[in-house]
């Protein structure tokens, strides 16, 4: 059994250290970033595929396919677009966010996962083609000068639960550091940071994690980093110079919910100085209805779907709007007590009425929350 020791010095297993088996799509092998990535997958066996031929994960139809499948790194080439914008809905505020598009799936294993029931296949999809990525990278922030762009690449994966293979992160990170027209966030629940340590970053990336209660990371969150090595990853990245962002996202109700919180919360600002701190995130649990059915079959000890949940309308369950405005506000009072007055807190896919009975406003009175956000880091 092998574990990873960040520079933090903290021990806990590496996301990677639980693949199986790699696939490669055969037009792929020879790429140079191909054969990079192998190079650092050891004994992990390695299978190359016809083009356009998918890995076999077992058996069992999907989503019954996933906790194997999991395990499974298919090397594959983007045949779409990598860069595209948050698919957010018009229902919701949402933060104007770009989205660019690293692969597919994650090997960590959270019980509330909307990919569960947004993808239809059990494998861990990594794209190779990463001088495409960086070309169409370099069209929309340096050639169509869209104004001011905030890239993330945590959308349909981890964005660095890989990083021990693949390095990608440092690459973009390389790439953004004299991009001034935009921001790149890695949204991450690992803490494989080392290889950012000496590079150039620019001020041009931004290193977040998810967060949330101590009993909610522990119970609902398998193969994710601890709380305490996330914290330490985040205050090593904050002396090399890294912005930071923390997302409380989701946001679940659960007995003892207001002293674990508030217990999270604490122990954030007394590791991380507030001044790294550019914008926190909440966001309430919410879900596509068919998630209960996968989640609950995958994991039959999870208790939290449980709650009463209503239709928004978005399509997903959500909380009652009086239980959201309470976790939000109860959230929002801890961190507001310990917060720098230049971090941008804020919801995410949330209403003008949630806002203004938490916040006091709307995004519209101060310019718009992709504005608000702007703010905080041109």
């Amino acid at each position: 059994m092998n574990f990873f020791t960040p520079v933090s010095g903290l021990t806990h297993r590496d996301p990677v250290d639980f693949i199986r088996r790699i696939f490669v799509e055969k037009s792929c092998v020879d790429l140079p970033y191909t054969r990079e990535i192998l190079s650092r997958a050891g004994a992990i066996p390695v299978e190359v595929l016809d083009d356009r031929q998918t890995p076999e994960s077992g058996l069992n139809p999907y989503p019954e396919s996933l906790a194997q499948g999991k395990r499974d790194l298919f090397l594959c080439r983007n045949r779409g677009k990598f860069f595209k914008s948050c698919p957010g809905t018009r229902e919701y505020r949402c933060c104007g966010y770009y989205v660019l598009n690293i692969g597919m799936n994650c090997p960590m294993d959270c019980v509330y996962c909307i990919l569960q029931a947004y993808l239809n296949n059990p494998w861990l999809s990594f794209f190779v083609n990463v001088d495409d990525l960086l070309s169409e990278l370099t069209q929309a922030v340096v050639v169509q000068n869209k104004g001011f762009l905030r890239i993330g690449t945590g959308e349909f994966t981890d964005s660095m639960a890989l990083d021990r293979l693949t390095r990608l992160s440092g690459i973009l990170v390389e790439f953004m550091r004299d991009k001034d027209s935009a921001i790149l966030e890695l949204k991450t629940k690992a803490t494989v940071v080392d290889h950012l340590k000496d590079l150039d970053h620019g001020g041009r990336t931004i290193l977040a994690w998810s967060l949330n209660s101590q009993e909610v990371m522990a119970r609902e969150e398998f193969r994710t980093a601890p709380f305490e090595a996330r914290l330490a990853a985040a205050a090593d990245c904050a002396s090399w110079g890294y912005r930071l962002a923390f997302h409380f996202d989701p946001i679940i109700y659960h007995p003892g919910w207001k002293e674990g919180y508030a217990e999270t919360v604490e122990r954030l600002f007394d590791s991380v100085p507030k001044e790294s701190i550019v914008w926190i995130s909440m966001g309430a649990l919410r879900f596509l209805p068919a998630l209960k059915s996968i989640a609950g079959k995958r994991f039959p000890n999870s208790r939290f779907f449980h709650e009463e949940f209503v239709p928004g309308l978005d399509g997903k369950s959500r909380y009652f709007r009086s239980l959201r405005v309470e976790m939000y506000k109860h959230l929002f009072d801890l961190i507001s007590r310990r917060a720098s007055s230049d971090t941008c807190v804020y919801f995410c896919m949330e209403s003008d009425e949630i806002w203004r009975e938490v916040f006091g406003f709307c995004p519209e009175e101060r310019g718009g929350l992709p504005a608000m956000l702007d703010r905080t880091v041109e």
